[in-house]
């Protein structure tokens, strides 16, 4: 039977031979342009059922970091001490990767950095610990964005209704906040930690390149842009949000980079990025901390930690791909060899979307949202070639344990 699919993924579901990630897997977008219309690009898969993020884990063993080191030597003469107080800017809240790259390029390198922050929407009590951590321990100064309340949770609220993305008004600031802050300070250089293609999230390619695309943070045409799924010009007419409080959330425009030579690298390609030791690190150097217990939805304890919604995110990311959090978090771990398949499968039978129940009544009561009428939009949200409907329950059709309703 042909099933219905939506959001443009692969009718045939499949899952990496290698690190067991599902082909539904959708890459990065350019997030500012999404609406309810958007069709995925989803991670690719060869003939024989290996997913390109393998190919690349298997590839970085081959990289000569001591000669990217050298590049990245050359990039940091080349903007030490030209831009002012500040010699390069790191966007980041406090977690272990921007924990790392701040103190490496301060205390390795000899850069000054400027930090720069787009808040959670709802801050953890350890996430903001470890973010002030962060700034004291490092003695670093740091820039963090300052939004209207009121049109952050409108936003979030339409986000979750519109595109069930609950994440969306985070994920839009993270990449484009530090953009911004370098156009008006005149800090032409930006370092992001890990490149996100290594994940499969981007083309494989675009891991032979430290530069991030300017079209995740630059746009050509207002009227295009999206925020929580609809167009800017109506939220100022149908919502009525002001077009001031609208313009933090809002990327720069083409034009303001023409005469500014901005760089945003990922330092993951400099240096050998390995998760675990970047965690390793940040608790010795940082002042980074993990949760106090088990993260719902996966087995860890120490990735994306600072923002309530976050857990609720990976649980939508199930609902609408079939890959949840322990998926992400397990295929991260085989492809840098520290668990075995079949540990990675029994992790994911056992942890695979669960319920982040923890923090999802204070989210609901602070976006407005009726808790019941979530679960009724989240299996609107199911894409019926992913889903099965059996009594009063929910089933995936496949599973990497291949013991789904239709396996």
């Amino acid at each position: 039977m042909n099933h219905k699919v939506y959001y443009g993924l692969p009718r045939e579901v499949m899952f990496c031979k290698k690190t067991l990630m599902s082909n539904q897997k959708p890459n990065s977008a350019v997030e500012f342009t999404h609406n309810k219309n958007s069709k995925k690009d989803t991670l690719k898969f060869d003939k024989k059922g290996i997913s390109e993020s393998w190919y690349y884990s298997r590839l970085k063993k081959k990289i000569n970091y001591n000669l990217r080191e050298k590049k990245l030597l050359k990039l940091l003469e080349k903007h030490r001490g030209k831009h002012g107080q500040y010699d390069c800017i790191v966007p980041g809240s406090g977690g272990k990767d921007s924990g790392y790259a701040a103190h490496v390029l301060k205390f390795k390198y000899g850069m000054n950095p400027l930090l720069v922050t787009w808040p959670p929407i709802l801050y953890t009590t350890y996430g903001y610990k470890n973010f002030k951590n962060w700034i004291n321990l490092g003695k670093f100064k740091n820039i963090s964005a300052k939004r209207d309340e009121k049109t952050m949770k409108i936003l979030t609220k339409l986000s979750i209704l519109n595109l069930l993305h609950p994440f969306q008004t985070f994920i839009l600031g993270q990449k484009i906040f530090a953009v911004k802050m370098a156009i008006k300070y005149k800090i032409p250089l930006v370092f992001y930690g890990e490149h996100e293609a290594e994940h499969g999230s981007l083309p494989i390619a675009d891991n032979y390149e430290s530069l991030r695309k300017k079209s995740f943070f630059t746009f050509k045409n207002l009227n295009k842009l999206h925020l929580g799924g609809v167009p800017i010009k109506k939220l100022e007419t149908d919502y009525l949000l002001k077009k001031k409080d609208l313009e933090i959330f809002l990327p720069p425009s083409e034009n303001l980079l023409e005469n500014f030579p901005l760089e945003v690298h990922y330092l993951g390609f400099y240096l050998k990025w390995i998760p675990q030791e970047t965690f390793y690190y940040a608790v010795e150097n940082c002042g980074f901390r993990p949760r106090p217990f088990r993260t719902q939805g996966t087995y860890s304890k120490y990735n994306s930690i600072d923002d309530k919604i976050d857990d609720l995110h990976y649980y939508t990311t199930f609902i609408k791909f079939g890959v949840g959090r322990t998926t992400y978090d397990v295929s991260q771990e085989l492809r840098n060899d520290h668990l075995t398949i079949e540990e990675g499968k029994k992790l994911i039978k056992k942890y695979d979307g669960e319920f982040p129940d923890r923090y999802f009544n204070e989210i609901m009561k602070y976006l407005n949202i009726n808790p019941n009428y979530f679960h009724k939009l989240c299996n609107k949200f199911r894409s019926p070639h992913l889903w099965k409907k059996k009594k009063n329950s929910w089933e995936l059709r496949h599973t990497a344990n291949k013991d789904g309703a239709d396996d």
